[in-house]
């Protein structure tokens, strides 16, 4: 294939001696004329292990050179991967000058271009960004249209300086996120030798991942230090505690806890947080990331009362309120106060959990029913259907699979709010709707 690269910064300099190295023939395009003149000196304009060997090899192949002219490149070339920066602002928001004159720059040459011609975007940028601001910018200048006259695709980089040849190589994961299949296609092309995942979504999924990814990894070195900090407190080797924790790649490290969905609640979470905290304050530490995870979950009880109020209807359903499936402890159960919140607000409600029910005349959490929420108690009945039967508002608030027959047991008349995410995937917007999805 014939690429050609805007912006021969980090990103643009390994992707094309990389894309190079592959058999491609690509052609880096920059302003700066001391990078495109190293470049054509077989010469690496950034220091990386690995870059300069492969730098050399592409320009003296002849399958990598660099211009400053972008008409050349776009021309010769039906794929251009975009690599510009996005610098942050004073508040925070990403800066798009460099990302727009680039776009207004392809989309002008795409003007006298007849042949289907596809833009990448591989520069970091906030979910929308593509819909709003770049596609918007190529059509008006080039007076075509995305997915007929030209396509576009977002191709997040998951490179780390230092080891970014080999990340090239061997990614975690491929994402493209694409206007259309033909423009799919082709770039999957690209990566159909590499030995990775390749994800093919919606342009603004593949948007957001990138954020996902490098918030997790800034929450992941932040929980570290924390735990660490707090250990060395303690006379306690913070390292053995981190190798150990490490070792569970059953709960610690996997995909377990990160779906998103309810607040959680239980007898253990609440309870160690705020013990570990409090042993925090008496130490004098700051642990900021720690101290957030409580008021969060907070907030995440309130959004999902918010849900259910804002539906403007009185008569309320809720199945399955323990603080999840499977288990008939109520103890700081988030749906319980969910619960309350709806009776002080006037609801009318009725409760259904099987394994609750059966609590109440037998299990552990009999005491705690019948004595601290009574008034719980008298709201529940004992099957699944009268609470649909009696619902405006359906609430699933724990994932017993028996629940996601709820959809098709409803009303036309009823909405359903799903903290759990009981289908895989949602529809029929005005009746239903996801506590984050």
């Amino acid at each position: 294939m014939r690429l050609s690269v805007f912006g021969m910064g980090y990103v643009g300099n390994v992707s094309a001696a990389c894309f190079a190295s592959d058999g491609h023939t690509v052609i880096g395009v920059d302003p700066n004329q001391t990078k495109v003149d190293l470049i054509n000196q077989a010469k690496s304009p950034i220091v990386e292990p690995g870059l300069a060997e492969l730098m050399e090899e592409g320009v003296r192949s002849g399958r990598l050179s660099a211009t400053t002219d972008p008409v050349e490149a776009v021309m010769k070339t039906g794929l251009s991967l975009v690599c510009v920066g996005t610098p942050s602002q004073q508040n925070g928001n990403l800066d798009l000058q460099y990302l727009t004159k680039v776009c207004e720059e392809i989309g002008t040459i795409l003007k006298d271009k007849d042949d289907f011609h596809i833009v990448v975007i591989r520069s970091t940028m906030l979910p929308g960004t593509i819909r709003e601001t770049v596609i918007p910018t190529l059509e008006s200048t080039s007076g075509k249209t995305v997915g007929e006259g030209f396509g576009v695709c977002n191709n997040p980089e998951f490179l780390r300086e230092g080891s970014a040849v080999r990340d090239f190589r061997e990614p975690p994961k491929t994402v493209i996120g694409e206007s259309d299949k033909r423009s799919g296609d082709a770039l999957a092309d690209l990566y159909a030798h590499l030995d990775a995942p390749l994800i093919r979504t919606d342009i603004e999924v593949a948007e957001m991942v990138k954020y996902a990814d490098n918030a997790w990894h800034a929450v992941k070195v932040t929980f570290g230090n924390e735990i660490g900090a707090i250990s060395k407190r303690l006379g306690i080797d913070s390292h053995k505690v981190m190798d150990i924790f490490c070792q569970d790649t059953k709960l610690n490290i996997s995909p377990y806890y990160l779906r998103p969905g309810f607040a959680f609640g239980g007898s253990c979470l609440p309870k160690d947080l705020r013990a570990i905290t409090y042993k925090a304050r008496e130490l004098d530490l700051p642990v900021h990331l720690l101290n957030a995870a409580l008021p969060s979950n907070r907030w995440q009880i309130e959004a999902g009362v918010d849900m259910v109020l804002n539906k403007g209807r009185r008569k309320v359903g809720v199945l399955g309120f323990s603080f999840k499936a499977h288990t008939d402890d109520l103890r700081e159960s988030p749906l319980v106060e969910v619960i309350e919140r709806l009776l002080g607000k006037g609801m009318d409600l009725k409760l259904y959990d099987r394994n609750v029910s059966l609590a109440r005349l037998t299990g552990a959490n009999r005491d705690y029913i019948t004595r601290a929420i009574p008034h719980i108690s008298d709201l529940m009945v004992d099957s699944m259907q009268e609470v649909i039967d009696h619902a405006e508002v359906l609430v699933i608030g724990n994932g017993d699979p028996a629940f996601r027959r709820v959809p098709e047991m409803m009303r036309d008349d009823q909405v359903l709010v799903d903290f759990v995410r009981v289908l895989d995937q949602p529809s029929e917007k005005g009746r239903y709707d996801g506590v984050a999805w």
